[in-house]
């Protein structure tokens, strides 16, 4: 079985074309785990699947490092984008992806065989708690108190078709990310666990921020991540509506009005590609 490993500002997975290959015959959550293993496997933050769809021009599955099924990645979809242009599958660069948090264009803007430039479509947030889902009272979750390691932290959650814990604060700590992340991603006010987001806002349009991801850990990079938490910082009026948002593997450009779709521009990268022996 024949796969391609890309990255997007470091966020890595093994992404496998269903168009043309046959569906692993392994369990998927196993077999992700066992490619995304950076000793015994391939290495990365998880495996996509590119499968055809009744509806769009491809559907997406995603599955982190831990074997879980995620609903979507912004690093991904862009990843996914250029494979489907490269193999013919698009209208004029536009690439409409399916995925469990709804169907996601996606616009190859320039690209050469290795590396491309993709700008998202990535839908409107959603800022209700319980559709997010976070177990709190009120209508949404906006600098709301949470207790971790004997701590008290504030948070904004948001939703980006996944779950997001926005942390604001003033230096981003290594103890914060490996100590709090992995305690809040599975704190009981989250019911289908959380992505957390650690954010030093630096100026009206800067903001740097570090991820721990559920099922994957602290990654480089995580789109939906960044979408969050650039939504986050407007809803609490710290930052303007065309941000930069600087990630341990690099910078993606991110645009948001405070309605409609959140838009993001960033690299999808090809790093190798291989065949799978069973």
């Amino acid at each position: 079985m024949k796969f391609t490993k890309m990255e997007g500002l470091g966020n890595d997975y093994v992404y496998i074309d269903l168009f043309s290959e046959d569906m692993p015959s392994e369990d998927l959550p196993e077999l992700a785990r066992k490619l995304s293993d950076r000793h015994f496997g391939i290495g990365s933050d998880g495996i996509v699947l590119i499968l055809p769809s009744d509806t769009e021009d491809c559907r997406m599955r995603i599955f982190n490092s831990d074997g879980s099924e995620a609903e979507m990645c912004g690093n991904g979809v862009r990843c996914v984008a250029k494979l489907m242009y490269d193999g013919g599958r698009h209208n004029a660069g536009t690439v409409r992806i399916e995925t469990l948090a709804g169907t996601i264009v996606a616009r190859v803007k320039n690209r050469d065989a290795f590396l491309a430039d993709v700008e998202v479509d990535m839908g409107e947030p959603i800022l209700e708690a319980g559709k997010i889902p976070v177990s709190i009272e009120g209508e949404r979750a906006i600098q709301v108190p949470i207790g971790v390691d004997g701590e008290e932290l504030v948070f904004t959650a948001v939703s980006m078709g996944n779950p997001h814990c926005v942390i604001f604060v003033d230096g981003i700590e290594d103890r914060m990310i490996e100590r709090w992340g992995p305690l809040i991603e599975r704190h009981p006010m989250f019911p289908e666990r959380t992505n957390v987001e650690f954010v030093k806002v630096l100026d009206d349009g800067n903001i740097q921020m570090r991820v721990w991801e559920r099922g994957a850990g602290e990654t480089l990079a995580c789109g939906t991540g960044a979408c969050a938490s650039v939504v986050a910082c407007i809803v609490n009026g710290l930052c303007g509506h065309d941000v930069s948002v600087r990630l341990l593997g690099g910078t993606l450009r991110i645009r948001w009005q405070g309605q409609g779709p959140v838009i993001v521009n960033g690299p999808a990268r090809i790093v190798f590609t291989g065949e799978i022996i069973p």
